[in-house]
């Protein structure tokens, strides 16, 4: 009974250093981590497991707002190993741009990645919800995000959160833009994506060679290179557009709108009247 109740302790111990606190994992990776459904009980009776949804299971933190989505996706990309990354105008706001997008609190937070999360990521209680896509906009991205030094330079940083020594994967500016783009005019407006493009004065050329190369999307090429030019960033006059291929023929992308004449794609006409743009 003695070394029983030893061998218990010390798998208690060594949860504290295999699951942080405040991270949420579901019980299939506790099992893996030789913890029974029994004495998964067990810890959430003593208080030392919290369970903020049926299945899920964390270590309590008064540090730690239980309603942050941060640790969701830390837990994922750390211990779950969910290959997901934070993409589009989540990755967006994380990189300081979030003066350019709309003061509003972020309602949605968006991930990229090749397998969808565990279903129960949005069953959490948190103040926003995740909205999945997948990586179909980048050539070479499996979500492995095992690849050469330059391409991960390239589409991937590390973020740090707070105070914490967590951090999580999130795209660079010059792949997120991408990623928002991907979503006009469905899911992101012209006018938001244009005050946007208005203030990405330092993307940086050798970086978006790679992720315009690597992009299979013309229309999100084709609206990349017209807001550029509409604005006159310095950087484009360094772009090696002679590699980007952006199609041929016409592209309607505002039913209605306005027929660009060098991209070819369809704007909106208040747009397309507008003299901020160089021709």
């Amino acid at each position: 009974m003695y070394t029983m109740g030893i061998q218990r302790y010390g798998k208690l111990n060594r949860l504290q250093q295999v699951l942080p606190e405040g991270l949420p994992v579901d019980s299939s990776w506790l099992q893996k981590q030789g913890y029974s459904r029994q004495l998964i009980a067990k810890y959430l009776r003593h208080g030392w497991l919290a369970s903020p949804v049926r299945g899920v299971y964390r270590r309590a933190s008064a540090m730690i707002d239980q309603k942050s989505w941060e640790p969701v996706v830390i837990s994922m990309q750390r211990l779950l190993e969910v290959p997901t990354t934070v993409g589009g105008r989540t990755a967006l706001e994380l990189n300081g741009l979030s003066h350019y997008l709309s003061m509003t609190a972020p309602s949605a937070v968006h991930l990229y990645g090749s397998e969808l999360p565990p279903s129960w990521v949005n069953r959490l209680p948190l103040k926003q919800q995740f909205v999945f896509h997948s990586t179909h906009l980048f050539k070479t991205s499996d979500g492995n995000i095992k690849k050469s030094k330059e391409y991960q330079q390239a589409n991937f940083t590390q973020h740090k959160w707070g105070a914490s020594e967590w951090s999580m994967l999130i795209s660079t500016p010059e792949r997120a833009i991408l990623e928002l783009l991907d979503e006009l005019p469905t899911h992101e407006t012209f006018h938001q994506a244009d005050v946007l493009m208005e203030g990405l004065t330092n993307l940086r050329p050798k970086y978006l060679n790679t992720v315009l190369a690597d992009c299979r999307s013309i229309k999100t090429k084709r609206l990349f290179l017209w807001f550029a030019q509409r604005h006159n960033h310095a950087w484009l006059k360094t772009l090696d557009t002679e590699n980007i291929d952006i199609g041929k023929g016409k592209r309607m992308i505002v039913p209605g709108g306005k027929l660009d004449p060098k991209y070819l794609i369809t704007v909106p006409e208040e747009f397309a009247n507008d003299r901020q743009r160089t021709i």
